[in-house]
């Protein structure tokens, strides 16, 4: 195992955030910038969990609670550190955040096509509920 240090991230991390997330997350969303990422923080300053060795930014995982539900995002591994055990610890980290504040269950977005993530999520213990599904609509102009 490698030397891994979990914490919470910092609102001036934001681009480092976005940097990391276009080498080592599937996807975009809309909230991809450094206004989404600080406003996340600044509203739940634990709910974007970061892993680093050595000072580098090797994981994160999005672990936010809105007093109903846990909801989980962006898991997200380095590729070159991928198979140490980086998302089982960020994983172990949400679901501890979720136990103290008294959750229930979470759920992870997870894009169809990223079959990696998909295989990952199951061997963490999460499953496919095929009975629902996510209705989006956008807001503003973009």
């Amino acid at each position: 195992m490698i030397d891994l240090r979990i914490r919470t991230a910092g609102a001036a991390e934001a681009e480092d955030v976005l940097s990391f997330w276009k080498v080592a997350a599937e996807g975009t969303s809309v909230t991809d910038d450094v206004d989404g990422v600080t406003r996340l923080i600044e509203r739940d300053p634990d709910a974007l969990i970061l892993a680093e060795t050595d000072g580098l930014l090797v994981g994160s995982v999005i672990a936010g609670y809105d007093g109903w539900r846990c909801s989980l995002y962006r898991l997200a591994v380095l590729p070159s550190h991928r198979r140490r055990g980086i998302g089982t610890a960020l994983l172990d980290a949400a679901e501890r955040r979720f136990l103290a504040v008294g959750g229930r269950r979470g759920d992870a977005m997870v894009l169809e096509a990223n079959e990696p993530g998909r295989r990952a999520w199951a061997a963490a213990g999460y499953h496919r509920e095929d009975h629902w599904r996510r209705w989006v609509k956008p807001l503003g102009t973009a």
